[in-house]
């Protein structure tokens, strides 16, 4: 669907739709035309609430001007034009809290709303809106340019997009991305974006004495990879390293998941997922950064050579740890590549991404991601951008006490904590074993076990993947090296 602003009123576009919000249930807006019709109807302009007159070519959203509210109506629009005879929309822009602001949220809701993952189904669907013309009325507020307009657009565009590929990506079964196909894909699309990319095989990895990473690989008939994508632009305000856990299977190991547990769990890949769209995204956008994306891929199996509770690990930074459940594998590829980013990259900022822990959901919702670290005002960025994003994240605080249960009597440290309790947050102080000292202020963790996958529609994300993490991180960059042109 292709979304474009046009230098004239909304009333000289020609469509076959227009999308109507009615803000803040004021059915006394200029572009009200059917308030007789709306009121046989009931329609009272409340949140999500959808009135489609097919007969006066008009469709009628009840939204707030809130960023994210706009993302959510645009995203009720064109899922209610879905399998109609309706192909091209017009809209206008709301000058209320910032028309441009409001351009992007708009596009991202229309874009990532019409998202359907259909690649299995033997008949698709075709009907729904190919094209929305959004109009360029004359406003006071001098942001407000075509220029910029366009601009916006693009930029929405770029992101949503982004968040689509990861979608696609997460949704894709097993049986088609494992490790080997994973590193095949990202090479393409790096060339694509003409973005350099090293690939590391098992052997690589024995190299590199990852042997964390490569204890959970070992059971697989499919060896593991290490992706290294960068986008070095010049002048950067930064290195970033981006780490992404991508487990394209897990079974849980010989700590084996109920079956009713391993379904969706295509869904463990989402992590490195979201460092491939961002870092493509990034170099789209031409963001003022070197990033450097380090997607750990592997499937974590059971057989014979499986690695097992009891087992001591040896990580890339000499670190020795107790296993003392399979199912607890992210934390060990994360471990291992979270060492080689720092040791190969040497960055300023480190960000992980992960679908980590079950026990973040349970503290958070399914819709949240967990944001973790050591620095209060790193954290706080974080969660400024997810909020402007239109991502749900939430802070998980660390405490003196935690460290203390992932303490192992035969090893440096224990793969899982002795208690039952505050898992999300003892798996990130795992992690931060892992970050050298003068780093962990500047290393952030973010557990998107909950968002990156849920089995029902909400808001504008559908049934399966949503993205996760990629648009959080691609406005925290904009917010900290664009924006606001701050750098370490």
């Amino acid at each position: 669907m292709k979304i474009k602003i046009e230098d004239i009123k909304l009333q000289e576009i020609k469509a076959d739709i227009e999308i109507i919000f009615i803000i803040d249930k004021n059915l006394d807006h200029k572009w009200v035309k059917d308030k007789e019709e709306l009121k046989k109807l009931g329609f009272k302009g409340e949140v999500e609430e959808v009135a489609f007159l097919p007969e006066k070519g008009r469709l009628y959203v009840g939204a707030k001007l809130d960023h994210d509210e706009i993302r959510i109506a645009a995203s009720k629009a064109v899922k209610a034009l879905k399998g109609k005879e309706f192909k091209k929309a017009k809209a206008g822009v709301y000058i209320q809290n910032c028309p441009i602001t409001n351009i992007k949220a708009f596009v991202e809701g229309a874009i990532l709303g019409n998202y359907s993952f259909d690649k299995y189904k033997s008949k698709k669907e075709e009907k729904g809106l190919k094209e929305i013309i959004l109009a360029n009325e004359e406003y006071a507020d001098k942001s407000f340019t075509l220029e910029n307009a366009k601009k916006s657009i693009e930029e929405a565009t770029i992101v949503a997009q982004s968040t689509n590929l990861v979608r696609d990506i997460v949704n894709t079964p097993p049986n088609e991305i494992y490790p080997k196909t994973f590193a095949k894909l990202a090479k393409e699309l790096a060339k694509d974006e003409d973005l350099d990319i090293q690939i590391l095989d098992e052997k690589d990895l024995e190299d590199e004495k990852m042997g964390a990473f490569l204890a959970v690989a070992r059971a697989s008939a499919h060896p593991p990879r290490l992706v290294h994508i960068t986008y070095k632009p010049k002048d950067a305000k930064a290195k970033i390293a981006v780490v992404g856990k991508g487990l394209t299977y897990d079974s849980g190991g010989l700590s084996l998941k109920p079956s009713d547990y391993m379904v969706t769990m295509k869904a463990d890949k989402s992590g490195a997922s979201a460092a491939l769209g961002i870092i493509l995204a990034a170099k789209k956008l031409g963001l003022p950064v070197e990033l450097h994306a380090i997607l750990g891929l592997a499937e974590n199996m059971i057989g014979g050579n499986a690695y097992k509770p009891d087992d001591v690990l040896t990580a890339k930074n000499g670190k020795t740890i107790e296993v003392r459940n399979t199912d607890a594998e992210g934390r060990l590829v994360l471990a291992d590549c979270l060492c080689y980013a720092q040791e190969k990259v040497a960055p300023d900022y480190i960000i992980d991404m992960a679908t980590l822990t079950g026990a973040c959901v349970v503290a958070l919702g399914e819709y949240t991601t967990g944001v973790m670290g050591e620095s209060d005002e790193l954290k706080k960025s974080m969660l400024e951008a997810a909020k402007a994003s239109g991502e749900l994240a939430g802070e998980l605080p660390f405490n003196r006490y935690l460290p203390k249960l992932l303490k192992s009597n035969i090893a440096d440290i224990c793969n899982i904590s002795s208690s039952r309790y505050g898992g999300a947050i003892t798996a990130a102080l795992f992690l931060r074993e892992f970050i050298e000292e003068d780093k962990r202020d500047k290393w952030l963790h973010l557990d998107i076990a909950g968002p990156a996958f849920v089995e029902k529609e909400w808001g504008y994300n559908p049934y399966g993947a949503s993205g996760a993490g990629v648009r959080m991180v691609i406005k925290w960059l904009q917010k900290e090296f664009v924006y606001n042109k701050k750098h370490p």
